[in-house]
Parts: C-alpha cells; structure tokens; sequence
C-alpha cells in the first residue's frame, strides 16, 4: 500500500506547518486534524478532506482508516522528520487530514431551524476544554456550538483531537456577540445559565434548550446569567472547590436529554 502513496513537496510542507498558526488557518480556510479516531470521524461527515498524510511507520494504525478513503482523497507519506514539524502528539498514530473550513449557515437561520440543543460558550480559553465540550455535545445530540468572542479558535489541533471527532457533526459558530445574541436566541429556547454559586439542580427540558457555561476560572458574568430563563448549579460535596467544566457540562447535558 505505501507504494501507492505520494511524496510530498517542500512547498506543501511549508503550507501545512502554516496551519499551526491561527492566522494562517483563517486565511487559509484550512486546519489539521490528527489521529485515527479523529479523521474517521470526518470522513463520516460531510466535511472535505484536501489531502491524508500518513507516517508508514505507523501502518498498522491507519490501514483500514485509509482504504476507505481509496481513490477519493490524495494520500502523502511523510518521512518522520517531516510529521515532527505538523503533529502535535508525543507519540502520534500516523494520520493527519488536512481539512478545508466548511462555510455555516447563518446563525439566526440556523437557530430557527434546528430541531436540537446548543451548546454557548463564554470565553473558553483551554483548547482541551472546548474540545471535550464539543465531544459530549455530540454525544448528547446537540446539533450546534456557539462560541462567544476571546475564546480558543476551534480548528486549533489541540481542540480537533479533543474533541474525537464529534466537532464535525456540529455547526459551530466563532466569534458570537452573546451580549446582541442572547435575547434572540431566548425566543427560540430556554436559556440556562451554569452558576456553581446558586441554581436548581439540573433536569430534564422538555423543550430546546441553550445550555450556557463559563470558564472553568471565572465562570458566567452577573450580566449573562441574569439573562437565563433557568440558572442550574450541580449540587456536591460542599467540601470540594468544583467539578472540572467538561464534567459539569456533560452532566448537564446528560439531564437536559436523558428521557427524550
């Protein structure tokens, strides 16, 4: 099978380090996603793939991986010299896609028609964070993410591979103006607003809800969660500081869906 590969050029190899920085993807319209699971999960979506790269060293990780995509995506081998310069991980699996951004329907179009939950998000600067909200998002059948100004870009390859793939089956909005966005999108739902002070306890909505969470340092601001139409807190050990922000999340949004 690694015959049928092709070498890459100096000159792509430059283009794809380029997406190591958050500028270069934007202009771009490009972003690297790595590991096995990860690009599995993106030929399964109806995202476009530009090319795989392959580390043949690591082929028995990727080989079915790969046959599925035959003939329909160009395939690069890479020396291992050449994956130090793209992959972030310490002992990589040997598969990366380079992946082309996919334009999102206007978000005020798609919040009418969406028949699920969202998931908004004020200021999430951890890439690993943002990536496990994404992943229990998916889970959970949440159709939509919407990520308020100064948190993390979300093709950052950190958040990709957190995330397992399941970014790719949302419709992920950056750079949202919550404080313009959020009275619209109470028309449409119920608002929640995470508080780890004060709250009910979570529970089932049997309508769509916008579940809203803070950062795992500073929470939501007074001015948000005045705004929520329900403020949840998750009741715990009063001798514990707080659950991690991708646990809480996940609980929350394991209530809001658990008898639909």
């Amino acid at each position: 099978m690694p015959n049928d590969f092709l070498p890459a050029s100096q000159n792509q190899l430059k283009k794809w380090a380029r997406l190591l920085e958050a500028k270069f993807r934007r202009e771009d319209g490009l972003f690297m996603a790595e590991g096995v699971k990860v690009v599995e999960e993106l030929l399964k979506s109806d995202w476009q793939a530009e090319a795989l790269l392959v580390l043949p060293e690591k082929i028995s990780y990727w080989e079915k991986c790969i046959a599925r995509a035959a003939g329909r995506i160009p395939v690069y081998q890479l020396t291992r010299s050449e994956w130090k310069k793209l992959s972030r991980d310490k002992e990589p699996e040997g598969l990366i896609a380079i992946v082309k951004n996919k334009e999102q329907p206007a978000l005020s179009s798609f919040l009418k028609s969406s028949k699920g939950h969202v998931l908004i998000l004020h200021e999430i600067n951890n890439p690993g964070n943002l990536g496990a909200l994404a992943r229990s998002a998916h889970w959970f059948g949440f159709t939509g993410m919407l990520l308020g100004s100064h948190s993390v870009d979300w093709t950052n390859s950190k958040v990709i591979r957190a995330s397992m793939g399941g970014i790719f089956h949302l419709n992920v909005f950056a750079n949202v103006d919550l404080t313009a966005w959020l009275p619209e999108i109470k028309r449409d739902y119920v608002l929640v607003g995470s508080d780890v002070r004060q709250g009910a306890a979570p529970h089932l909505l049997t309508e769509k809800a916008a579940l809203l969470l803070g950062s795992e340092s500073h929470g939501l601001p007074d001015h948000f969660l005045d705004q929520a139409d329900e403020r949840w807190r998750i009741p715990g050990n009063i001798q514990a500081d707080s659950l991690s922000l991708p646990q809480a999340a996940a609980i929350m949004m394991y209530e809001i869906t658990s008898k639909l």
